[in-house]
């Protein structure tokens, strides 16, 4: 599974017994300080388990009666999991995106319901950030060397033929059918943004059927938080790191529960071309892949939103915010900017690749 704009999270520090998981994310729990004003009715274990998914470390922590319950809850979300990672992966060439990408700048693709609505959000997702979200940004993913090595930084020429493919103005929807279809040969989309975050939906509401209503899920980073706090516990805290990288204490969150936590962060996944660092996130409006030292945090009543809105407020910045939450009703951006000057990895003209 690909983690396209701003998708691999910051480092956060987990301390509500979720040591095994913490350890793998980038967005983990702290205990809090506070106590509940009454002691919960019966009484609740906590119950972790740790497991590789989507190309990324993932885990739970459910507080329940019993094991047996727990472990029902662990078989929901990787079942949920494994359903996105079928539709979604891609890098696997048998999955319905691989397939999608493969036969769409032919003919329409007709989505199952699943990718469907995977590809709504995303579509959702666009239009609330002003096109800074395009899941049409694979072909610039792989010209900048994010799938496949590269040394040297694309020329301007190379970017300009590049962006040619990219853009949503070049799909065409046929939403009776849940179909699309590519304009341009050569498109391919990249749901790095927005899987993630609709699998941690689809296993939420999996637990929470299950009778499950405290703990945290974790995908990668991106977390769901159930809608009960931990017993003896009025929130959930989250502290979410700094991207000066100066060991800065960054910011603590108190959430109630029931809601998604996302952060797109500027130091957990690069490239260096030309002996420079290039975060992972690519301009679909230029091309460029900009060095933003900065982290975006999205709090949000879904996990794709949070997800999504964590991508385009990390790329466009503290202006796009109002905006973003505006648009999503309940969700808070927390933006950290520790650029001191902020410069993309530009291109090296034709003559110097020579």
């Amino acid at each position: 599974m690909n983690t396209a704009p701003a998708k691999r999270r910051n480092v956060i520090a987990a301390l509500i017994a979720f040591a095994a998981v913490a350890a793998a994310s980038a967005v983990g729990l702290i205990r809090s300080r506070q106590q509940a004003p009454e002691p919960p009715a019966a009484e609740l274990k906590q119950y972790s388990f740790a497991f590789g998914t989507m190309g990324t470390r993932a885990g739970c922590a459910f507080y329940a009666a019993d094991e047996q319950t727990a472990r029902a809850g662990f078989a929901a979300v990787t079942r949920e999991f494994d359903r996105v990672t079928q539709a979604c992966n891609l890098h696997d060439e048998n999955s319905e995106l691989a397939r999608l990408n493969r036969e769409a700048g032919r003919d329409f693709f007709v989505c199952s319901e699943l990718l469907w609505n995977v590809l709504s959000e995303a579509r959702r997702a666009h239009r609330a950030s002003s096109g800074a979200f395009d899941v049409t940004i694979k072909p610039l993913m792989d010209l900048w060397g994010f799938y496949r090595k590269r040394k040297r930084a694309p020329s301007p020429a190379e970017i300009a033929a590049t962006l040619e493919r990219v853009g949503f103005d070049k799909l065409e929807w046929d939403d009776a059918r849940r179909a699309v279809r590519f304009k341009v040969p050569g498109m391919a989309l990249d749901l790095g943004g927005v899987a993630k975050g609709y699998a941690l939906d689809l296993a939420a509401a999996a637990v929470k059927k299950l009778g499950i209503k405290s703990g945290v899920i974790d995908l990668g980073g991106n977390l769901y938080l159930l809608p009960e706090p931990p017993p003896g516990k009025t929130h959930y805290r989250i502290g979410v790191k700094s991207p000066s990288g100066r060991g800065d204490s960054g910011t603590v969150l108190e959430l109630p529960g029931n809601c998604a936590v996302s952060t797109s962060g500027s130091y957990e996944r690069f490239v260096v071309l030309d002996g420079r660092r290039c975060g992972h996130v690519v301009d679909p409006a230029t091309g460029a892949a900009p060095y933003l030292n900065r982290s975006a945090t999205a709090v949000a009543p879904t996990g794709v939103e949070s997800d999504w809105l964590s991508s385009a407020a990390f790329l466009r910045g503290e202006k796009l915010i109002p905006q973003l939450e505006n648009f999503v009703p309940g969700a808070k951006i927390f933006f950290t900017d520790a650029s001191a000057d902020q410069k993309s990895c530009r291109p090296v003209t034709e003559k110097s690749m020579n």
